[in-house]
């Protein structure tokens, strides 16, 4: 059993107390009788003081700890002397890009730079540096070359192995290589951090701490009483007749994936699991052979587990980048005891006033559990916070819904989400800890839900029905993706959740129709669609409410055939929906989609040289274009490329300007392509459906906005 994140003796300067905010200025310190930081956090983030925003947890729990912690908020990053400002911390500079990879954050699927920030004050661009981990560190070297340097947050976590870039098109060393930095800190983090700075404190040297699960180092080799496994040895690209199959068959559906749990036959492997080490291939040999990256892919995800994990090692030129196993949850009382930390849950006085979008999004929003078991390929979520869930309890949300009724200004009575990575995994878990603990499957629902997983929503309708009976509540909307195969396991969960907190519109994401695309995503049918849309539509009539489903989309999805695209705007278009501000996929570091697109393999299933599990990208802009033209069939100025494409297809008989066609056969003037003679085509307002909006691979730690009833 881990130690308590609560349980440390304090540090010697818990004598200053609290402060009002985390100082972010000399003349801050000056006022709180501080000469020195012992830590200072840089982030790319403006920093406001709430939960959502992991430099202001992190800062607040280090707090806790008895240490002085300030911020760098977004700082100037053209020189050192902005990380300067504080002074020189005694402790580590912390470092981190913030809620979001910066990558991501700056640049569209189409790698077209952003102009907005949503994370800013006022939502300037600009404010933060491409691969901001990477150059702020580099500048808190140049600050201090001598201060011990940690790197953290989602960035560092989905880049902390040779990653393939869709930035720069290729593979990237470990993001620890080339920032220099002692450590990384990967998934949450706060068990690791917080046993960190008491070691470093005591006196115990950085490059001594190498033992602290959910982090990565630079290692010069392994200890001596430890077994260096290959990963080759578990799952061997090659042929299998003449070698043991590492993995234990079992039957499986027609699915691409890999479900079942994985049982390792090496006797020795399974006793001396604590102290084994996997090699995975080396940077220099996954960079030129896709086959070893979808190999190295598919291995570390297997070996994500906190309960049966061993630690990884991957060589990048001369050193060895060793992966300590995943980080233990936490149990409900130290995450309580994280979220009821003295937030004053504002952005910091020095904005003066300034809008910061994400902030405005999460306002009155409340986060009641963290992780995800769904596995989604094309999501970052599993893989950053992992696949156990991990709760608060119910009196510390009730605690929390009444400081923000009490103390934020601007409630109005509204809860504008009661969520977290998922609206309804809240206190979902395996019936079993030992069988938890030695399960290696990938995903809980994917190609079906598992007959070990607790599927009962008691816990969160109970919730629900407390938290909207505060005195003060108006309401509450529930705004964080729901897994609807998981809810029509419950009807009285969809009935409550229909009853009380939809706001006209609830968000759920099928992301496609088709097999082949949901298969990739590990997503499950289109049938569990109909299935929840029955219930919905059920027990809105029985409200007495009219409310509608937005489904989400993406397009260009890894596995996704032009086909493919074809018949889900088929789909849309025979069930009077139209999708406004779609976007293509978007190949995170990392995930198990992105290893799909860029090495053509799929690691959901055992990666072989001769291998019939290859999976089709849609890489040219024309053909992600396409893909989203597809899911916007309505738009004018997608028609002359749908024309030309069906065409192609041999479904000409989709054109024209009937009920049965898919688009018309003349362009209107004004409108992409030249008009073909002087008919015009039927004006969008003849067409009777629904417009919604669509946004997909939303970033961990924001909320995507409620969609209002047009």
């Amino acid at each position: 059993m881990s130690q308590s994140i609560f349980d440390y003796r304090p540090y010697w300067a818990k004598r200053f107390g609290t402060a009002p905010v985390l100082p972010m200025s000399r003349a801050e310190m000056d006022d709180l009788g501080w000469d020195s930081c012992d830590i200072i956090l840089v982030t790319g983030d403006a920093y406001v003081d709430h939960p959502s925003f992991g430099m202001a947890l992190i800062g607040r729990l280090l707090e806790a700890q008895g240490f002085r912690v300030g911020i760098i908020a977004q700082p100037d990053w053209q020189s050192a002397e902005d990380f300067q400002r504080l002074g020189k911390p005694n402790l580590f500079f912390g470092v981190t890009a913030g809620n979001m990879d910066s990558m991501v954050n700056r640049y569209t699927a189409d790698r077209r730079l952003r102009h907005d920030d949503a994370y800013t004050p006022d939502a300037e661009g600009g404010k933060r540096p491409d691969r901001s981990t990477l150059v702020y560190s580099q500048r808190c070297r140049e600050a201090y070359k001598d201060v011990p340097l940690i790197i953290g947050g989602i960035e560092a976590s989905l880049r902390r192995i040779a990653h393939y870039d869709y930035w720069s098109d290729k593979v990237r060393r470990s993001l620890l290589v080339d920032s220099k930095a002692d450590l990384l800190f990967f998934g949450n983090a706060e068990r690791a951090i917080v046993a960190f700075a008491h070691r470093l404190a005591a006196g115990e040297a950085v490059e001594d701490i190498r033992d602290l699960r959910g982090t990565a180092f630079i290692a010069k080799t392994y200890p001596q009483d430890w077994v260096l496994l290959d990963s080759s040895e578990l799952d061997l690209p090659g042929k299998l007749e003449a070698l043991p199959n590492p993995y234990a068959e079992q039957d499986q559906s027609d699915s691409t994936a890999d479900t079942q749990p994985v049982q390792f036959q090496s006797r020795r492997a399974r006793e001396l699991r604590a102290n084994t080490v996997v090699r995975l291939p080396s940077y220099e040999v996954v960079r030129k052979d896709p086959v070893l990256y979808a190999h190295t892919s598919r291995v570390l995800h297997l070996e994500s587990n906190p309960g049966n994990a061993r630690a990884l090692l991957q060589m990048h030129g001369i050193r060895d980048v060793w992966l300590n196993p995943p980080p233990i949850p936490l149990s409900t009382e130290e995450l309580d005891q994280v979220y009821e930390l003295p937030y004053t849950r504002q952005p910091h006085p020095a904005y003066q006033g300034k809008k910061i979008p994400a902030y405005e999004m999460i306002r009155f929003s409340i986060n009641i559990m963290r992780g995800c078991f769904g596995g989604c390929s094309f999501c970052s979520i599993t893989e950053h916070e992992g696949r156990i869930i991990q709760n608060r309890s119910e009196d510390s949300i009730i605690r929390e819904i009444e400081t923000i009724r009490d103390n934020v200004p601007g409630f109005t009575g509204i809860i504008s989400d009661l969520g977290g990575p998922t609206a309804n995994m809240y206190h979902l878990h395996c019936k079993s800890p030992s069988i938890e603990s030695a399960c290696r499957r990938l995903s809980c629902v994917f190609p079906g839900i598992c007959e070990n997983l607790n599927t009962n929503h008691y816990p969160l309708i109970k919730l629900y029905r407390r938290a909207r009976a505060l005195t003060g509540v108006k309401r509450i909307f529930i705004a964080s993706g729901l897994r609807y195969d998981l809810a029509v396991e419950s009807p009285e969960y969809v009935k409550e959740l229909v009853t009380h907190h939809v706001g006209g519109y609830l968000k759920i994401a099928p992301e496609h129709t088709e097999a082949a695309p949901l298969d990739k995503m590990m997503k499950p049918g289109i049938s569990t669609y109909y299935r929840f849309k029955q219930l919905f539509d059920k027990y809105s009539q029985e409200a007495g409410k009219e409310q509608y489903l937005i489904p989400y989309f993406i397009a260009a999805h890894p596995g996704t055939s032009d086909k493919d695209m074809l018949n889900l705007a088929l789909w849309l278009k025979q069930n009077g929906l139209r999708a406004d501000q779609v976007q293509a996929f978007l190949p995170s570091p990392m995930a198990l989609a992105t290893t799909m697109y860029h090495s053509g393999f799929n690691p959901l299933k055992k990666v072989r040289r001769q291998n019939e599990h290859t999976v089709f990208s849609a890489k040219g802009l024309k053909q992600r274009r396409l893909h989203k033209a597809f899911l916007r069939y309505h738009d004018a100025n997608n028609w002359p490329l749908l024309r030309e494409t069906l065409q192609k297809m041999g479904r000409a008989d989709l054109i024209g300007n009937g009920k049965k066609h898919l688009i018309p056969r003349f362009q209107p003037a004004g409108t992409g392509g030249t008009p073909e003679g002087q008919r015009r085509a039927p004006t969008q307002s003849k067409a009777k459906g629904k417009v919604f909006k669509t946004q997909h691979q939303r970033p961990s730690g924001s909320k995507p906005k409620r969609h209002k009833k047009k």
